[in-house]
């Protein structure tokens, strides 16, 4: 099954959960710490109505603005992409609203992760074809391992439900080191 249909048949857990696992994964563009989104994650055990989703959102966005004002953010579109995905977090963890955050998440992450890639012609990959047919040829390595992530973090939470978020958390601890990496070579390249 391809990402597209993964985002439009999950429930509410797996878009809030794809959404922050995207945003995990960019956390590094906002000067955030490995544990910046622990608390987030920590409220999507339970149903749409628990965990304090909306007070844990705010925290959070708190936190990360003051560790970009700090200097620890990143500049240029991919770390506005980052930023932007934060904002635009749904402060109710349901409906129409999330759905759109977790798409616009998921297209954002591909974005940024193109972006970093530096190898190639940027404007020449459809991000949108790729999350359509959930093909990896012709994507560069970066760009090709965020749609796996993507994918398999909705497959996990369809298939297992709460029970699969340590295992969602995972993949999105791993990308978020690869992220970290593309962005430390990024940087260097551009000193």
């Amino acid at each position: 099954m391809s990402l597209e249909e993964l985002i439009a048949q999950a429930d509410e857990r797996g878009l809030a959960v794809s959404g922050v696992a995207c945003l995990d994964r960019c956390v590094p563009l906002l000067g955030g710490d490995d544990e910046a989104l622990r608390p987030l994650w920590g409220t999507l055990a339970g149903g749409p109505s628990d965990g304090d989703w909306g007070e844990v959102l705010q925290q959070t966005r708190e936190k990360l603005d003051a560790a970009g004002e700090a200097g620890g953010g990143g500049a240029g579109e991919a770390a506005e992409l980052a930023r932007g995905m934060l904002a635009t977090a749904p402060l109710d963890r349901s409906g129409t609203a999330l759905r759109q955050w977790a798409d616009g998440c998921s297209a954002g992450a591909l974005r940024i992760h193109l972006l970093l890639d530096g190898g190639g012609d940027a404007e020449a990959i459809d991000l949108t074809a790729a999350r359509r047919e959930g093909r990896t040829d012709g994507l560069s390595p970066l760009l090709a391992a965020e749609l796996r992530r993507q994918t398999a973090v909705l497959e996990l939470v369809a298939a297992h439900g709460a029970a699969a978020l340590r295992s969602a958390l995972e993949v999105s601890t791993e990308g978020r080191r690869v992220l970290r990496a593309a962005v430390s070579r990024r940087s260097r390249r551009d000193a």
